[in-house]
């Protein structure tokens, strides 16, 4: 059944794109003749988001010149968007996301690899309702606004190389004064007959009392058995499900006009969070560019706008030799790789666009292995930027072609 403001029938320019969500005026979302998804502008036209996070107006460089204006300086490199947290935006000319930060109210998990909003606290719905009234409502009749993100620097505690403990763990230790605390207790007792007993032979785990689970996170020592690991799945979805059906109501209860795009995935967060983010709690959902789906039949895919796109040092610890014994550098590695990693987003049935992940360098990066467009010092990143200039003019007329 279609929400409310859904539109099945106008835009699409020449490329014949039916919108499927979205209201006209604003931005929406819609299918090809082929099966592609894409991005409608307001004027109904298609639109492939090039978009850029965390944009600010960059620092004076070394030899004191006063740097281009960020809007400016995305525009030469062909950017069209501001992503989340953007100083740059409607002011500018260019379309921009929303931030609705709903970990600003109500309680929020916090451990290492966790930042999420207590979903299980009585109160959490009305205070995520209210603070969306007042930070979307403002904004609900602005044609630049791209949609809303709901969060942006969320952490999921999914399972990592280190062994960490993960999100069920987590909240199974938290202190009883989280509602989420109780929550997992209750959930994860009612998978075991309610008798910890039994919960410890599925687990393969000692439990003499809720403690011990405590205690093990406290030494950073994660559960890793089988029958863990199938609760953990289960939990993950009912906590994503409970935040993306609630921050949605909340959205678009303020603003019917704008799609929503759920959270900022700065990392990849498995199948299990990505199952919960998509329609109807979510317009068009924004994955680490690293988990979209395989390209399969059209018609199973939910629309995408690729997240945190840019690569840095993980992508180039070792150089593979090359067709004629000659061993690539680092560099030559990393950009290989991202051509053509840019190339699949492009050409993907799913994909509405991109997000680069940082505007300028991190601490503590190190060019060109660092992610900003941006070095610290005001310089321009050219090692990223002579790849995406290019790549940005061929890949709305490239994804055009039948």
């Amino acid at each position: 059944m279609a929400r409310p403001g859904e539109t099945a029938a106008g835009g699409g320019g020449s490329l014949g794109v039916v919108p499927k969500r979205g209201r006209a005026g604003f931005f929406r979302v819609g299918r090809d003749e082929a099966g592609r998804w894409w991005l409608l502008d307001p004027a109904g036209e298609p639109f492939f988001v090039k978009a850029v996070h965390d944009v600010g107006h960059a620092p004076t460089s070394d030899d004191g010149a006063l740097p281009r204006d960020a809007a400016a300086q995305l525009r030469a490199w062909g950017f069209n968007a501001v992503g989340v947290a953007g100083a740059a935006g409607p002011d500018d000319g260019l379309p921009f996301m929303g931030l609705v930060d709903f970990c600003a109210v109500g309680r929020v998990l916090l451990a290492p690899g966790l930042r999420l909003p207590d979903v299980f606290d009585a109160e959490w719905p009305r205070r995520a309702a209210e603070h969306a009234t007042r930070v979307c409502l403002p904004l609900a009749d602005q044609p630049a606004l791209l949609g809303w993100v709901t969060d942006n620097a969320l952490g999921w505690a999914q399972r990592s190389p280190r062994g960490r403990p993960t999100l069920l763990q987590l909240c199974l230790s938290l202190e009883p004064a989280f509602a989420a605390y109780h929550a997992a207790w209750e959930f994860v007792l009612a998978l075991h007959a309610g008798r910890l007993e039994a919960l410890a032979r599925a687990w393969g785990v000692p439990l003499q009392n809720k403690e011990v689970v405590r205690e093990l996170t406290r030494s950073e020592t994660g559960l890793a058995t089988r029958g863990y690991a199938r609760d953990d799945a289960r939990w993950t979805r009912e906590l994503a499900r409970r935040y993306f059906v609630t921050t949605s109501a909340a959205v678009r209860a303020a603003d019917a006009n704008h799609l929503v795009l759920g959270c900022r995935f700065r990392q990849p967060v498995g199948a299990e969070v990505l199952a919960e983010c998509v329609y109807p709690a979510v317009d068009v959902a924004m994955p680490e560019w690293r988990e979209l789906p395989p390209a399969g039949p059209a018609g199973a895919l939910h629309p995408m706008l690729a997240g945190e796109v840019g690569w840095g040092e993980e992508e180039s610890v070792r150089a593979p030799a090359t067709g004629r014994g000659l061993p690539l550098t680092s560099v030559e590695r990393m950009l290989r790789r991202a051509r053509a990693a840019l190339k699949r987003v492009a050409r993907h049935p799913a994909a509405v666009g991109y997000g680069w992940s940082q505007w300028q360098d991190g601490p503590g990066e190190q060019p060109p292995f660092a992610r900003g467009l941006l070095h610290l010092n005001g310089t321009e990143a050219r090692e990223h930027t002579e790849l995406l200039e290019p790549f940005n003019r061929w890949a709305e007329s490239s994804r055009r072609k039948p």
